[in-house]
């Protein structure tokens, strides 16, 4: 498979603080690759630098184009898309308005057929369908999660970065996040997935990285890693080393 991503030297921070020191990785087209690790590693900073929303230095080519110089909408319009922690929703507006907006880069692209887009969403979605016309704010969690991923799959993204899509929902609505993103895996999307939950992200992915004061400590395929005993020791904890036993 050939590098969609490729990350050399990526150095990114806040203001004098440098979070990340010189980060190497790559994503395969098709992958679902996830970065895992402790608070403060510098998982969020790798999704905001890679996406034009924080300042950077080093080596960043995306489908071929060096991104040195590319703006974050010019980074939309290559197909980067990103889902931030927060979600950041229009609260006020109705979820299909949301939706629409997400579709920005394919209205950019004179898409004739963008709104056909909407028809995917809700099949993947389908109790967005049913909320079309709530206001996104009186969303459940999960809900929110759902029209969040949603409105970045509305510009039919390359690549889908998704940042910590499980924080603060409920252990079933989990497993709800994660089988949908295996199901994005058959799109053909390419994911970058920044997680807290090292479990899931493992089972998910196909590649993973572990990040530890801003560089990769470990890295290797997905199965590989959920094996290795520092892992298991670090993030997946007893439970995990019982069910292994």
């Amino acid at each position: 498979m050939s590098a969609l991503l490729q990350v050399a030297g990526l150095h990114a921070g806040y203001g004098r603080a440098e979070v990340l020191s010189g980060l190497n990785f790559q994503l395969a087209q098709g992958q679902v690759v996830t970065i895992i690790g402790p608070n403060g590693a510098g998982k969020t900073t790798t999704l905001n630098a890679l996406m034009g929303v924080l300042p950077s230095r080093g080596r960043v080519v995306f489908d071929g184009t060096d991104l040195a110089d590319v703006t974050l909408e010019g980074r939309v319009m290559l197909g980067l898309a990103l889902v931030p922690e927060k979600r950041e929703l229009f609260g006020t507006m109705p979820v299909e308005d949301n939706l629409v907006l997400g579709a920005f880069r394919q209205v950019r692209l004179r898409n004739p057929k963008w709104r056909e887009q909407l028809d995917v969403v809700y099949e993947i979605f389908p109790r967005l369908k049913e909320r079309r016309t709530q206001l996104a704010g009186t969303l459940s969690g999960g809900e929110r999660q759902m029209l969040a991923v949603g409105r970045a799959l509305m510009s039919r993204p390359t690549l889908l970065m998704l940042d910590e899509p499980s924080l603060g929902l409920a252990p079933l609505v989990v497993r709800e996040i994660f089988h949908t993103v295996e199901n994005l895996r058959k799109t053909g999307v390419t994911i970058l997935l920044v997680e807290q939950n090292a479990r899931a992200a493992l089972e998910t992915a196909d590649h993973g990285y572990v990040l530890e004061m801003g560089e990769v400590a470990l890295s290797g395929p997905a199965e590989q890693l959920a094996h290795d005993p520092r892992v298991i020791d670090t993030y997946l904890g007893a439970a995990r080393k019982k069910v292994d036993a």
